[in-house]
């Protein structure tokens, strides 16, 4: 296959998929909030916390996009390509930040944020959280707990799984979990996933009108 006629199948899919992860997000938030509203108030200050995750190497600081999202959201796996594709393209401008927002609803919803967590407490959260989206077609919206699967992948990794261990069973682990979805609460998060740029929620309507905000902020 030509590399032109891969790349317009890749950006097809892309495209797709981006469609797809919006439609999602909208069915899990029906009642929709106006957008400024995360920009203003007291809840501002916590959109990002000292100890948020962040994917990659640092931007410039100028342009932060914050995701609050659920590994077993069937719409965070379809959004996942869009964000990687964001961050090759804007790698070392933009940063790009993880909050978790656990939806009740998913039965490893909590156990994966739970894995996610322990892994970035040994410096293997990216590794993690991308073995999350690329295995989630086999263990997302089942009713039984993927806690072992999600110890096989720590195993996989590398990590130590007794620190592991502990670190999923640590109260501190699951209040930090909490954490998160709570902010996103007082955000106004109702679905995912859900991104800010900049302190402003946005829903954008395609690839390219993503790119088209996120440009329009760093030449601001």
């Amino acid at each position: 296959m030509k590399p032109v006629q891969r790349n317009a199948i890749v950006s097809g899919v892309v495209i797709a998929l981006f469609v797809a992860f919006i439609a999602g997000a909208v069915a899990l938030a029906p009642k929709k909030a106006d957008p400024a509203d995360a920009a203003t108030g007291p809840a501002t200050g916590k959109l990002i916390r000292d100890d948020s995750h962040r994917l990659g190497a640092a931007g410039t600081g100028k342009v932060v996009l914050v995701e609050f999202l659920d590994f077993e959201c069937e719409s965070c796996r379809a959004a996942y390509p869009v964000v990687e594709e964001l961050r090759t393209t804007y790698a070392g401008k933009v940063d790009f930040v993880v909050r978790y927002f656990p939806i009740p609803s998913h039965t490893n919803a909590i156990n994966s944020a739970l894995a996610v967590e322990a892994a970035g407490q040994q410096g293997k959260f990216e590794e993690m959280y991308k073995r999350m989206y690329d295995t989630q077609a086999t263990w997302g919206e089942q009713q039984d707990s993927k806690a072992g699967l999600f110890r096989g992948f720590a195993q996989e990794l590398g990590l130590d799984v007794a620190a592991y261990d502990t670190a999923v069973a640590a109260k501190a682990t699951s209040e930090r979990v909490e954490r998160d979805r709570q902010d996103g609460l007082d955000l106004g998060v109702e679905g995912t996933p859900t991104f800010f740029l900049n302190g402003k929620k946005v829903q954008p309507s395609s690839v390219q009108d993503f790119r088209d905000q996120i440009d329009a902020a760093l030449n601001g």
